[in-house]
């Protein structure tokens, strides 16, 4: 029995020191693997650093990559080449006086003994609106009143206007007391008013800068584009024509500055929420005004293009004409121009074309669409009071700079048909075709300066070069009718007779 307990006992410690055996094998080998982690935590570092390393050499490269196209698209340059081009004598060239009669607005300065008590105009502090003390003195107009009184015959504003900047102030920053919506149009726009009684047209963000015209779209379905309205007022100020109303881009606040102002009952009904939290609105109107086509905030600021309001028509009556190569607005009918090559010669022969400018300022028109592919340009309006011999005013400019990809040859059919042109705009054109003065340079210079230039570029990289790549065309096609023509003054209309011949 003895024997048996000894033997139990025995076997009971091997198993024993068996089992402390493994244990402390576990534990050693635990240890080590801990200790060999521990040797290669360096190594995961290093591992770590060289994806840091790899990390910071992406993110360097990144910003040099954003640094250069920012140093590619840096307007500091181009706005040297902006005031050059703004220097230069064919944008400075003597004008004699204005006579009275070329003045669209003049204040009255002479009035009877019983109307002089009315002579100085008063406004009370209601709904929003400043008190203003206005009399014959223009250093007591606001900016827009200055700026209808400024419109003549043959421009909408000087050159080196000095009321542009206060002009551009007020419509980027002036309080906003009212907004309804404009009646008529195909698409939404909202006329808003300013404390000091100045009015001006909004236009919302429709779609992103960088996005192009649907190819399926006819050039009447596309959207209306804010930035548009704004480069078509910038490049027509580039061209020395100055026939388009004042624009400016904003940031607009949908509910503080829109649907809390608005006395627009039905515009108010068309306000919801978007299921992202964003605040939307559509208006009414005949076409994409409806809940799939509203414009949004981001969730409340939305942007805009607002352009100065003309003088009211009671006070300026204007005069709508249709072009005479308007298009035909349908997705099968040809318009006569389309087919007939000689088209021009009936025009010539049809007033007003017959005679002065006018022939010129279509052609001149059809330059500015070109170059920013509009294809749009139905009609057009002049001030009644000049009657026929008066400038053009290029309106209605959103569906402009909806493709980059693609120029539309068939919008310069005025100047390839009738193969004429204004010195001035000829010398203008070629002057922008030259490095010192390149088109793209100075349209990118002069768009930097409106307020939504600090959100993103008005115009992407590659609708700058696409005017480039448009003004050699229009210089080809004018190179073509020299060609075609043994007079060179059958293709020049000099209206700038004292400027020295090139």
């Amino acid at each position: 029995m003895r024997v048996c307990t000894r033997r139990r006992s025995l076997t009971l410690r091997v198993w024993l020191f068996i089992v402390f055996l493994s244990l402390h094998l576990l534990v050693v080998s635990l240890v080590l693997s801990v200790y060999h982690t521990s040797c290669e935590l360096p190594s995961t570092y290093g591992i770590q650093t060289t994806q840091n390393a790899s990390t910071s050499e992406i993110t360097m490269a990144t910003t040099r990559s954003v640094s250069k196209e920012m140093k590619m698209v840096d307007p500091t340059g181009d706005l040297a080449k902006l005031d050059a081009l703004f220097s230069h004598p064919l944008y400075n060239l003597p004008t004699p006086p204005v006579p009275d009669g070329d003045w669209l607005l003049k204040v009255r300065t002479k009035v009877k003994e019983q109307e002089r008590s009315t002579q100085q105009w008063v406004s009370a502090n209601d709904d929003g609106f400043d008190p203003i003390l206005w009399n014959t003195s223009t250093d007591t107009h606001p900016p827009w009143l200055r700026f209808h009184l400024g419109i003549s015959r043959w421009q909408m504003y000087q050159h080196k206007d000095p009321n542009l900047s206060a002009l551009n102030q007020q419509l980027a920053s002036h309080r906003i007391v009212s907004a309804v919506q404009k009646s008529g149009g195909t698409q939404l726009k909202l006329v808003m008013s300013f404390p000091n009684y100045g009015q001006a047209l909004f236009k919302p963000m429709k779609q992103e800068r960088h996005e192009e015209t649907n190819v399926n779209l006819y050039y009447f379905s596309d959207f209306e584009r804010h930035n548009a309205e704004i480069a078509a007022f910038h490049l027509d100020r580039i061209l020395g024509f100055r026939r388009i109303p004042p624009v400016i881009g904003r940031l607009i606040n949908v509910i503080k500055e829109i649907k809390e102002v608005t006395t627009d009952h039905k515009l108010v009904t068309t306000f919801f929420n978007s299921p992202v939290g964003n605040t939307c609105f559509h208006g009414h109107c005949s076409y994409y005004c409806s809940t799939e086509h509203a414009v949004c905030g981001r969730p409340i600021k939305l942007e805009g293009s607002l352009a100065v309001m003309l003088p009211d028509l009671s006070l300026a009556p204007r005069h709508s004409w249709r072009s005479p190569w308007r298009r035909s607005y349908s997705r099968t009918n040809q318009a006569e121009w389309e087919t007939n090559s000689n088209y021009c010669d009936t025009v010539k022969q049809t007033p007003p074309y017959d005679r002065g400018t006018r022939l010129v300022d279509v052609i001149d028109m059809s330059i500015l669409d070109f170059l920013m592919s509009n294809m749009d340009r139905h009609h057009y309006e002049t001030f009644e009071k000049f009657g026929n011999d008066t400038f053009l005013i290029h309106l209605d400019n959103g569906r402009a700079f909806g493709r980059h990809s693609k120029d539309e040859p068939s919008i310069l059919a005025p100047l390839v048909q009738c193969c004429r042109v204004r010195r001035s705009t000829l010398l203008r054109l070629r002057l922008l075709s030259l490095p010192p003065y390149r088109l793209s340079d100075v349209m990118r210079a002069s768009l930097s300066r409106d307020p939504l230039a600090e959100v993103a570029p008005l115009l992407t990289e590659p609708h700058l070069s696409a005017l480039d790549r448009r003004l050699e065309t229009v210089m080809q096609a004018i190179q073509d009718c020299l060609q075609q023509h043994q007079h060179h003054s059958d293709v020049i209309y000099d209206d700038i007779m004292d400027y020295p011949q090139a």
